[in-house]
């Protein structure tokens, strides 16, 4: 087989594991072999046979095929079997599981400690009691854990444990833009979660099982105890990648907005350089001692890590270099590559949609094939300025597309950030791999060597803070389509391969902008939504009124940073036009500081109650200028009015397009029996929100809503009866997810679900 075939191949391969995207995809791979066996040929005729393109068909439609086997499935006994009806439906579900510990114990944003459980017994806990389940006999599967920090301490990979917490079933996003939870824990190999309260342990071994965890941890330790906090656990991050290394997620997060993340990636650099010091040391044995010896390193260096996919890729490139380094034969960059993604794949397809490893090929290629061509632009700077530009400017239009696609995001201050921040970077990685080695032999030497690296890696913090505090360091822009990204990166390649393209480099550029731009602008001076987001407590809404934007509450600081903040970003919006808080609960003031951290807010009403709350959550040095909403007077805001029907309990209307909105916040009839007179007086209404508690059936005669949004994971049951009298559409956000309304299309949830699947009490 020659080459062009090979790559053929291995191209189909990966399209056909792509194509699992899409429900029809393996049968369009190999409707596209089939058609390219027959067309091709008669115009290419030096190209490849027809027996290659068909042989490509199948082999795209085989890889699909062997990616749904490989898509782990929960067994008949494994433990998210065992997760009762009553605590999907809100319910907790307090059990004791037993297993053995199968990774690290990580930090969570939520400042929990998180480790996968390889289980292996279930009980039940019934009245503070341990109380065997009837599936006592034994379970399986991996589970996900999260614990208190301090039940964490002293956990390591091997220990037989036990975790009594709350067993749960994790949800798909429930919200446009946010995680989905479910989906990665399936591609890990895991269907439930547990939220530990209590860890207690089994016969403690005499002697701690051995492991690279072992190994990590000793150079972690080395590094951070002269290094400090967060300087040590940057530098370990920077040498073994930040999935081994608990790095604080404040400095994290400034790494990601200044467009320095793939700083603290363990990948292709380190394996450069961990070569580039073999061979410079071996040079005086023979090539298949040093074959061996570099082997060896890269083995060693890729356990470490964890086997992060980006890593391993970078690991598998590294041995096709010693391979044709031991053969004597010149290195083909770009096939190696394909190759190496290709056997990674191989061993695990779904990597596939591991964001790593794709932004890690992307960024690979990006230097691959970008890199000479920019050098050569640069030729009037000396060599060493023109490769340090040429690096982050190769790579930028290779991974931007990418990032638009699953952020929405652009980092302007990208390419200048990598370009200032190369050498430090470079510094830091070689001494910390050097301080890596020698804490193994002697971990204060370890410390020591590491030390020296305090001021570059203060220079490097400093700098990511700059970048990252920087107006518009980072612009939202929507997320992009599966179209647009295909055709972005089908500008790329003709620009990268097509000479005509190359020399024109500038309107593929312009075509790119307007592919993404055009089609923004169009959403957003068209687009009139409303969006009930999925919360817990308090309840969120959001207006697009065709470019402006109108926030109602913020929730708590978990919901600002995990809901409406990542929704607000994938819709493209960089400032809040109008905002309102009309409840007075002090969680309002860390989830506003959220969002203000990231938007601008030009107007945010307030009303009495909520007035004292956002002001002292705001007397530190942080400006905000605040409007009191009238009490009983409409407040027109874009298309939109509102108007503050009662201060305590808060009650407020919405007259959006020709409906009518009220959202009752908090609302019991039973203590706010004054209340219930006005909003008797009030017309009846098009949408009812609230927090779904009981309300008087006399109360929703007098409203006679068309449609019931209730922000709750359970309603009350009568209720649910007397809407259901009325014919009244009922949603729910814990059990839709965020439910949207445009005038054209109506209501539509974001999950697709039955009223019988959770949440609503008959």
């Amino acid at each position: 087989m020659n080459l062009a075939n090979g790559v053929i191949l291995s191209l189909a391969y990966i399209l056909g594991l792509l194509s699992t995207g899409s429900p029809w995809g393996k049968y369009g791979i190999l409707g596209l072999g089939i058609g390219a066996a027959i067309v091709l040929p008669r115009f290419w005729r030096t190209g490849p046979k027809s027996r290659v393109w068909l042989a490509a068909g199948i082999v795209g439609w085989l890889a699909a095929l062997y990616f749904q086997v490989r898509v782990p499935q929960p067994a008949p006994n494994d433990i998210s079997k065992f997760v009762s009806a009553q605590n999907i439906r809100g319910q907790e579900q307090v059990v004791t599981v037993q297993g053995k510990i199968a990774t690290p114990p990580r930090l969570t944003q939520s400042q929990r400690s998180q480790f996968w459980l390889e289980a292996s017994k279930l009980n039940e806990v019934k009245n503070g009691e341990n109380k065997p389940a009837d599936v006592s006999q034994g379970v399986t599967g991996k589970l996900y854990v999260t614990v208190p920090l301090l039940q964490a301490t002293g956990l390591y990979p091997g220990q037989e444990i036990a975790v009594t917490g709350v067993l749960y079933k994790p949800k798909p996003a429930a919200n446009p833009g946010a995680f989905d939870f479910q989906a990665y824990l399936k591609r890990e190999g895991g269907f439930a979660g547990l939220s530990g309260r209590q860890v207690s342990f089994a016969n403690e071994p005499e002697k701690r099982p051995w492991g690279f965890w072992t190994i990590r941890r000793r150079i972690i330790q080395s590094q951070v105890r002269w290094l400090g906090s967060p300087e040590g656990q940057l530098v370990s991050s920077m040498v073994l990648g930040n999935q081994a290394v608990d790095l604080p997620y404040d400095v994290r997060n400034k790494f990601i907005q200044s467009g320095l993340a793939h700083a603290l990636a363990a990948s292709g650099f380190q394996i450069s350089l961990i070569l580039g010091v073999v061979v410079a040391l071996t040079q005086r044995f023979s090539v298949r001692t040093q074959f061996i010896i570099g082997f060896g390193a890269l083995i060693v260096f890729v356990g470490l890590t964890g086997l992060q996919p980006s890593v391993v890729r970078a690991g598998v490139m590294g041995v096709g270099a010693l391979i044709a380094l031991a053969m004597q034969r010149k290195v083909k960059p770009v096939s190696s590559l394909l190759l190496a993604a290709t056997l990674l794949l191989l061993f695990n397809p779904l990597w596939i949609w591991d964001l790593g490893f794709q932004l890690s090929f992307l960024a690979t290629l990006g230097l691959l094939v970008a890199v000479p061509a920019v050098t050569k632009w640069l030729d009037w700077l000396p060599p060493a300025i023109a490769s340090l530009i040429a690096l982050p400017i190769a790579v930028f239009p290779w991974v931007l597309p990418l990032q638009l696609y699953v952020f929405g995001l652009v980092s302007p201050y990208s390419i200048l950030a990598n370009i200032i921040s190369t050498p430090l970077i470079s510094i830091i990685s070689i001494g910390g791999i050097i301080s890596a080695l020698a804490s193994l032999i002697w971990p204060l030497a370890g410390s020591a060597l590491a030390w020296l690296l305090y001021y570059p890696t203060q220079w490097l913090i400093l700098l990511v803070q700059f970048f990252s505090q920087l107006p518009g360091n980072s612009v939202a822009v929507g997320t992009i389509s599966v179209l647009q990204l295909l055709t972005l990166y089908g500008l790329i390649a003709l620009a990268s391969l097509s000479k005509w393209w190359r020399r024109r480099w500038w309107f593929a550029g312009l075509i790119a902008a307007s592919l993404v731009v055009v089609p923004v602008w169009q959403t957003k001076v068209t687009l009139f939504r409303v969006t009930v987001l999925s919360t817990t407590g308090e309840p969120v809404l959001v207006i697009q009124d065709k470019g402006q934007v109108m926030l109602i509450n913020s929730g708590d600081a978990t919901t600002a940073s995990f809901t409406v903040l990542p929704f607000l970003q994938q819709q493209g919006v960089n400032e809040i036009d109008w905002a309102v808080a009309f409840n007075s609960q002090p969680s309002l003031r860390s989830g506003w500081s959220k969002i203000l951290e990231r938007l601008l807010i030009k107007t945010l009403y307030v009303n009495n109650a909520a007035l004292g709350s956002i002001n002292a959550g705001y007397s530190q040095g942080v400006p905000l200028q605040t409007m009191r909403l009238p009490l009983g007077q409409s407040v027109p805001v874009g298309s939109t009015s509102i108007k503050l029907i009662s201060d305590q309990p808060p009650v407020l209307q919405l007259q959006i397009s020709n409906q009518t909105w009220l959202l009752l916040g908090n609302f019991k009839p039973e203590e706010d029996g004054k209340k219930l007179g006005i909003i008797k007086q009030l017309p009846p209404t098009q949408v009812l929100w609230w927090s779904g508690e009981r309300l008087q059936a006399d109360l929703l005669k007098q409203l006679q809503p068309k449609v019931a949004i209730a922000a709750s994971a359970t309603i009350d049951p009568e209720t649910t009866q007397e809407l259901r009298k009325n014919k009244t559409q009922l949603y729910s956000t814990d059990r839709d997810g965020a439910i949207q309304w445009t005038p054209s299309g109506g209501f539509e949830t974001t999950l697709e679900a039955t009223e019988n699947d959770l949440g609503i009490n008959y």
